[in-house]
């Protein structure tokens, strides 16, 4: 299995034997891993790997049943989380009697880290505008307001959990490599699961690989390329049928 090691003044998160049980049934098990900063990282695999689980256990929405996450050598929890952690999800906060500006003043007033000129900027790049309402708005545009929602909050870590659903696939990649320009990477790390691979590949600097709750392989995308001379896809699936 590939692994990573990460020193800890260059970690942001961590978990360290980290389970999470639904009665009788593990959602993932023993994870441990780090988290290293400055880094787009991919967490990937099979439905019901436990991807969303893992985001939910990294972000403070879940507790572990045993083993714990800290963030730069602090216990994650939800209230300590929300302040330096934003988190998009499918069931993310808008409001149907908002218009889009609203939304982003909405966002500027419960967040004091939400960079409102940022948010702006990345509304003409996802072609929005302020005056739309949010209820009339296709599910792609949602997906959009949502993104700049995300990444204009000024955190350490951005977690997304499918960033890519409802977009048009004709333009998913153009938009995930426009929007990873609006992220300072100097001082935020991002983190995301995805089911389209190919897709986010190019922007991917690490990628962890879980199956059935459990770590399949942990590396850097360029060492990936180097060692197998392959895509993501083509790593994982090696990976999971050995």
């Amino acid at each position: 299995m590939d692994t990573l090691t990460v020193e800890p003044e260059q970690c942001v998160v961590s978990f360290q034997e980290v389970s999470k049980r639904y009665q009788s049934k593990d959602a993932v098990s023993s994870l441990s891993f780090s988290v290293p900063a400055g880094k787009v990282v991919g967490l990937i695999g099979p439905n019901g790997s436990g991807k969303t689980t893992t985001l939910k256990l990294m972000t403070g929405l879940l507790r572990p049943t045993c083993g714990s996450v800290q963030m730069r050598g602090e216990a994650v929890t939800r209230a300590g989380a929300s302040r330096r952690i934003s988190y998009l999800s499918d069931d993310a906060a808008v409001y149907s009697f908002y218009t889009v500006g609203q939304m982003l003043d909405y966002y500027a007033g419960m967040y004091g880290d939400f960079d409102l000129q940022k948010a702006t900027k990345m509304l003409s790049f996802m072609k929005l505008e302020a005056h739309e309402g949010v209820r009339i708005l296709s599910k792609g545009n949602l997906g959009r307001l949502k993104l700049i929602l995300a990444l204009s909050r000024q955190v350490p870590l951005i977690v997304m959990d499918e960033p890519l659903s409802g977009l048009d696939p004709l333009v998913r990649q153009s938009i995930m490599k426009g929007l990873i320009s609006f992220i300072d990477l100097d001082r935020q790390t991002v983190v995301l699961s995805t089911h389209e691979v190919d897709e986010v590949e190019p922007l991917l600097d690490v990628v962890l690989l879980l199956e059935a709750g459990r770590i399949r392989g942990m590396a850097y995308t360029e060492d990936i390329r180097v060692r197998y001379g392959e895509s993501m896809v083509g790593w994982m699936r090696e990976v999971l049928e050995t």
